[in-house]
């Protein structure tokens, strides 16, 4: 049943819009259900999903085993304190075992990313005291809560910073970041700079205890490393005696192509945090894994940290599922296969369209980075303009989004992280449509002879 501009309405006036002013929360889409990889408002208009939602739904819409799993657990035990032990915990626990890591064992099961991150925090500052501050990166995003919007580069943190809303401890280092390189150097006679200055940042910051990293960065901008870059920086935190964090939140649970993205450099963290995909996000699960050698030292130390809807029982009923369905998926080659494919149209995108300044990526994780003159880089919005003003890329997506076609955006690029169940000619779809979206950004670029946008050196799929 379509829903009529006053109801649409009463939910606006009445709830909060996340992360915009309340003039941008006026008549939100409504959906009225969602199966595989497309979404239907309550006019039966069907929008192919094309970022797993907030990058989070990576085994799709309504997958049946994950929803069995649930219900059957809402009827069994919906809720026990986290003091008890109890089979969706038990199952959970089994089930990620298979998947982690080696040497990577022990498990904190909290209800976001956002928990995940804040829970490493408490590990980390009682593991190493009294070393307490943490490294994180520029473009990063890692929670909403105090520990994590302090960890975050995006412009988020700003707005919290003037709320006096973050914590001390906290540096920032320069991203892996090639299209952009922050030393103004070129792959591969750089000598992966980027790495290098954290080995400066630590032996002259002094008491830092560890190195947060997204190892693709989510929101803000899927730059993928150069294949020296986590290797170095593995070495790196272990000359100086510090811990190695990777936040997987939405790198993990095969977006990048193995289970988690620092797979594809041969590296083990200290402590890995995830969340979406480790339950399909049909419930809010988030999950904090550390090393045995950290598990160890609380044998004795109390670890001071726990919540209400910690280990929650119907919560943890979605991950054993989710685990074996993305171990069937991966057994089709569906997405192995359907990777290269999609990198492929979106370097064809990238020839055609001159408002693309650079796409890049690494399995179903990709950025199109859209820029006013592609010859010097100089973008459409900075990250001054986001919540401030209107954006190209929001644009683009709106414009994409009436075509049938939901893709998030950020300030500078456009996110493409389609569901792993995604097809070749559902990625046509989607590129058919991205295709005339990108018209509007077009339309507006300083023209240059220069042609298509390829970085000097790539280091996803297929460039």
């Amino acid at each position: 049943m379509a829903k009529s501009e006053e109801q649409i309405k009463a939910i606006a006036e009445h709830t909060y819009g996340t992360w915009k002013a309340q003039k941008g929360w006026k008549k939100p889409t409504y959906i009225k259900d969602a199966a595989g990889v497309y979404m239907y408002d309550t006019n039966d208009k069907r929008y192919l999903d094309f970022s797993s939602q907030l990058m989070c739904t990576n085994l799709g819409h309504k997958n049946q085993a994950i929803i069995e799993a649930i219900v059957k657990q809402a009827e069994k035990l919906p809720y026990v304190a986290p003091v008890f032990a109890q089979e969706a915990l038990e199952s959970a626990t089994e089930a990620l075992l298979t998947v982690m890591p080696a040497g990577l064992d022990k498990f904190f099961f909290s209800t976001s990313g956002t928990e995940a991150n804040e829970a490493a925090l408490m590990i980390v500052r009682q593991y190493m005291s009294p070393s307490y501050k943490i490294i994180s990166r520029y473009h990063s995003y890692h929670g909403a809560t105090v520990a994590g919007m302090s960890f975050t580069g995006d412009p988020r943190r700003w707005f919290a910073e003037r709320a006096r809303f973050t914590l001390e401890g906290v540096c920032f280092a320069p991203d892996a970041y090639c299209y952009r390189c922050p030393f103004g150097l070129n792959y591969p006679g750089c000598n992966i700079q980027c790495a290098e200055y954290v080995d400066y940042m630590i032996k002259e910051e002094g008491n830092v205890a560890a190195m947060l990293v997204e190892p693709v960065p989510g929101t803000n901008g899927r730059m993928v490393p150069p294949p020296e870059y986590f290797p170095r920086l593995r070495k790196i935190c272990d000359e100086n005696g510090v811990l190695l964090i990777t936040d997987e939140v939405m790198s993990g649970w095969h977006r990048t192509g193995p289970v988690w993205a620092v797979q594809n450099w041969n590296v083990v963290p200290d402590i890995i945090t995830t969340a979406k995909g480790c339950t399909n996000a049909y419930t809010p699960v988030g999950l904090t894994v550390t090393s045995r050698k950290i598990a160890d030292y609380f044998e004795e130390e109390p670890l001071i940290h726990g919540h209400t809807y910690a280990f929650h029982p119907l919560a943890l009923a979605a991950v054993a599922p989710s685990v074996a369905e993305f171990k069937k998926l991966m057994a089709t080659g569906l997405p192995q296969k359907v990777s290269p494919y999609l990198a492929r149209r979106l370097y064809e995108l990238e020839d055609r369209h001159e408002c693309i300044g650079d796409a890049r990526g690494i399995g179903h994780f990709w950025a199109l980075e859209i820029v006013k003159n592609r010859k010097t880089k100089e973008r459409f919005n900075t990250k001054a303009d986001k919540f401030r003003k209107a954006l190209m890329t929001d644009g683009i997506a709106a414009e994409a989004m009436k075509l049938g076609l939901y893709m998030q955006a950020w300030y500078d690029t456009l996110i493409i992280a389609p569901p792993l169940i995604i097809t070749e000619a559902q990625v046509d779809e989607g590129i058919e449509i991205l295709d005339r979206a990108l018209a509007i950004a077009d339309q507006e670029v300083v023209h240059t002879d220069t042609p298509g946008a390829r970085s000097s050196e790539a280091f996803g799929q297929g460039k």
